[in-house]
């Protein structure tokens, strides 16, 4: 059996044997066993180009055939059936940090734990004034709400706070 297909503006024909004409046939899911040869032959051509050799088929799967697929689809691969799709891949995003969420976090946070260690080493003498520098500084604390807190004067704060930053810039390479 001779089948022409459209693929991509040119018409090409496939020489089907018995076999992949009757396999044909069961996909197609037509229906018929009293007819000839000839007249399922013609069944199967009919049935082809309705489904598949329409012009706006054609179109459409041109345009829109990898819009709104993952690209990892389960039951494709036998040995990969617990992908999950309900996620893109990193390939499929613009911006793909937000798959290393948690490595940039833990790379912030480790960064700003070796600040507050440089901070404390220039000022080991003067413990408290590493303490309000950070808290003050580094983590927006209200000069107002840290006094509250300790139980001092703002004043006082406010020029422990001026002394430490001078010694912490002296002391920073």
């Amino acid at each position: 059996m001779k089948l022409k297909v459209r693929y991509d503006e040119s018409v090409q024909t496939i020489d089907l044997d018995a076999e992949a004409t009757e396999q044909l046939w069961v996909s197609l899911s037509l229906e018929g066993d009293d007819l000839t040869q000839k007249e399922r032959e013609q069944m199967i051509r009919d049935a082809f180009e309705e489904q598949f050799n329409r012009p706006d088929y054609n179109s459409w799967h041109k345009f829109d055939r990898h819009r709104g697929y993952s690209k990892a689809q389960p039951g494709k691969d036998d040995g990969e059936d617990d992908v999950d799709t309900s996620e893109p891949l990193m390939s499929e995003v613009a911006d793909d940090r937000i798959f290393w969420r948690d490595v940039i976090e833990r790379e912030r946070h480790e960064s700003y734990e070796a600040i507050c260690e440089k901070v404390r080493c220039i000022l080991r003498k003067k413990p408290d004034w590493a303490d309000m520098f950070i808290a003050v500084r580094m983590d927006g604390q209200s000069i107002r709400e840290y006094a509250a807190e300790v139980g001092a004067d703002e004043n006082n704060i406010t020029q422990k706070l001026k002394r430490a930053e001078k010694k912490l810039r002296e002391n920073w390479k």
